[in-house]
C-alpha cells in the first residue's frame, strides 16, 4: 500500500513539474498556447458576476447587523418613553399599545430580511466557489493537453529520425486522452457558465423586490405608529394646555375680589345715583352687561330691623334714600336675604301709586330700575358673556356665551337671550345644509361677525363687528363645544375657538 502511495505521488509530482514547465515555456513564447475566445468572454462576465455578487452579500449582511442594532435601539428607546409617560395622563393605554406594536414590527422586519432575502443571496453566491473550481481544473487540463500535443510534436520529429513506434504511438493515445478530458470540461463550462450569467436578472429580481416590498411595509407601517404617537402627545398637550388655562382662570378671579370690594346694596345704589351708566339686571334667568364703570361709591341707606324669616331664610328691608324727595307710597325697597352658606339681593318694586301730575311719576320711574323677580340672585355684569366674578367653570369645556347688550330695557334683554338660541339654530342648520363645494379644502361654510368680540383664552379667536370667518371641523371631534365653533378668520392665520350667537352664517 506504501508503494502505491508512492507512485501516486510521483505522478502527481510529475504532472505539476509538467504544468509549470508547460506554463514557463508558454509565457517565454517558446511554445504556442491553445486559445478559445468564447470562453474567456465567459470567463470575463463570471468573474464580474461573482465580484458584484459577493460585494452584495457583504454590504446585505452589514445593512442586517445595523437593522438588528436599530431594533435593539427603538426597543430601548421605546421602554424609556413608556417609563416616562405617566399612566395617569392620557392616552396611556395607547401608547403601550403602539409602543408594542412598533417592537413586533421591527421583529419582523428583521426576520423578513434573513429569511427572504439574505439566505437567497447566500445560495445564489454559493454556485461561485464550485464554478470557479471547475474553471480552474479545466485550465489545468488544457495545460496538460498543451503539453502532450507539445510532446508529441516532439516525438513526431524524432521518429523521422530514430523511427521509435512505440514512443510516438504512447504519446498518440496520451494526447487524445487529454485532448478529451479538456473538452468535455470545456463543452461543459461553454454551458454553464453562460447559463449562470443569464440567472443574475431573475435572482435580481425576485431579491430587490422581495427587499423593496419588505422594506415599503416596515416604513409604512411604522409611520402609521408614529403618526399615532404624535397624536396621543397632541392629546395630551392640548389636554394640558386648557387644563393649565383652567386653573389660571379658577386662581385669577380670586385675587381680584382681594381689593376693596363695595357691597351688592352700595353697586346697586351707585347705579342708580347716576343715570349716565345703565345696567342691565336679569329678569327670569337673563343676562345682563355693564357698559361703563360704575360711579363713586355713594352712602349706604341704613337698613331697618330685620323681618320674620321665610323659608329658614332671614329677610331685611332697606330704604331708599334717593326717593324721600318723591311720593312716600313709590319708594322701592332693597331686600338682603341671609341663609348659612349666601347672601342674596334681590331688588323689589313697587310700581308708584298714581299721584298728582305727570311730573312725581316720570322721576320716580327714572329713580326705580327695571327689577327681577325674588326668585333667582341678581346676576353680576358681564364682558363678552362672560360673569366678572368667580365662577365654576363646566367641567372639560367653556360656558356658552350671551350676547352683548347696551340696552337696560327688560324687554331688549329678553330679545337679545332669544337671539342667542336663534343664532345657534343657524348655524346648525348651515351645517346640515352647507354646501362645500366652492369653500377651501377642509371649510364647512362661513359667517360674519354682527358682534365684537375679544379672546378670553389664548385657544379662542378675537374679532370685530363685520369680519369674515371660516367655520372648520375641529382637530378632536370630542373637544366640541357647546355654542361655540372652530375658525379662522380671512385674510390671516388667525385660528381659534369663537361663540357662535356672535356670528350669522352667509
Amino acid at each position: 500500500m506504501s508503494e502505491n502511495k508512492g507512485i501516486m505521488l510521483a505522478k502527481s509530482v510529475q504532472k505539476h513539474a509538467g504544468r509549470a514547465k508547460e506554463k514557463i515555456l508558454q509565457n517565454l513564447g517558446k511554445v504556442d498556447r491553445t486559445a478559445d475566445e468564447i470562453f474567456d468572454d465567459h470567463l470575463n462576465n463570471f468573474n464580474r458576476q461573482q465580484a458584484s455578487a459577493n460585494r452584495l452579500q457583504k454590504e446585505f449582511n452589514n445593512y442586517i447587523r445595523c437593522v438588528r442594532a436599530a431594533q435593539t435601539a427603538s426597543k430601548s428607546l421605546m421602554d424609556a418613553v413608556c417609563e416616562i409617560y405617566e399612566p395617569q395622563w392620557s392616552g396611556y393605554d395607547a401608547l403601550q399599545a403602539q409602543t408594542g406594536a412598533s417592537e413586533s414590527l421591527w421583529a419582523d422586519f428583521a426576520h423578513k430580511l434573513g429569511d427572504q432575502v439574505l439566505i437567497p443571496l447566500n445560495t445564489y453566491t454559493g454556485q461561485f466557489p464550485e464554478m470557479k473550481k471547475k474553471v480552474e481544473k479545466r485550465n489545468r487540463k488544457l495545460i496538460d493537453y498543451d503539453g502532450q500535443r507539445h510532446s508529441f510534436q516532439n516525438l513526431q520529429a524524432n521518429a523521422n529520425k530514430r523511427k521509435d513506434d512505440v514512443k510516438l504511438t504512447k504519446g498518440r493515445e496520451q494526447l487524445e486522452e487529454a485532448r478529451r478530458t479538456y473538452e468535455i470540461l470545456n463543452t461543459e463550462l461553454h454551458d454553464e457558465l453562460p447559463a449562470l450569467y443569464d440567472s443574475r436578472i431573475l435572482f435580481l429580481v425576485t431579491n430587490l423586490q422581495t427587499l423593496f416590498a419588505t422594506e415599503n411595509v416596515f416604513h409604512n407601517e411604522t409611520a402609521k405608529i408614529y403618526s399615532e404617537l404624535e397624536a396621543i402627545v397632541d392629546k395630551l398637550a392640548t389636554e394640558s394646555q386648557r387644563g393649565s388655562n383652567t386653573l389660571r382662570k379658577q386662581t385669577s378671579n380670586p385675587i381680584k375680589t382681594s381689593s376693596p370690594v363695595q357691597s351688592p346694596v352700595n353697586k346697586l345704589n351707585n347705579a342708580n345715583i347716576n343715570s349716565n351708566y345703565q345696567n342691565q339686571i336679569t329678569t327670569n334667568g337673563g343676562s345682563s352687561l355693564a357698559n361703563s364703570q360704575p360711579p363713586p361709591e355713594s352712602p349706604v341707606a341704613a337698613a331697618t330691623p330685620s323681618s320674620p324669616t321665610e323659608n329658614g331664610v332671614a329677610t331685611k328691608s332697606v330704604e331708599r334714600p334717593e326717593l324721600s324727595g318723591l311720593n312716600a307710597s313709590a319708594k322701592a325697597t332693597t331686600t338682603t336675604q341671609t341663609s348659612p352658606t349666601e347672601e342674596k339681593v334681590v331688588v323689589s318694586e313697587v310700581k308708584p301709586l298714581e299721584t298728582e301730575g305727570a311730573t312725581v311719576a316720570a322721576a320716580e320711574a327714572a329713580a326705580t330700575p327695571p327689577v327681577a323677580t325674588p326668585a333667582p340672585p341678581a346676576t353680576p355684569a358681564q364682558v363678552n358673556g362672560n360673569n366678572n366674578e368667580p365662577s365654576i367653570p363646566k367641567e372639560g369645556g367653556k360656558h356658552p356665551k350671551e350676547l352683548p347688550s347696551n340696552t337696560s330695557n327688560a324687554e331688549a334683554a329678553a330679545e337679545a337671550a332669544a337671539n342667542n338660541g336663534n343664532s345657534i339654530e343657524e348655524h346648525k342648520q348651515k351645517k346640515l345644509d352647507a354646501n362645500t363645494a366652492d369653500l377651501p379644502p377642509g371649510v364647512l361654510y362661513r359667517v360674519k361677525a354682527t358682534y365684537g368680540y375679544v379672546k378670553e383664552d389664548v385657544d379662542e379667536l378675537s374679532f370685530e363687528i363685520g369680519d369674515l370667518i371660516r367655520v372648520i371641523e375641529y382637530d378632536d371631534p370630542e373637544d366640541q363645544e357647546e355654542g361655540w365653533l372652530m375658525g379662522q378668520k380671512e385674510g390671516t392665520t388667525e385660528k381659534g375657538l369663537f361663540p357662535a350667537n356672535f356670528t350669522r352664517p352667509i
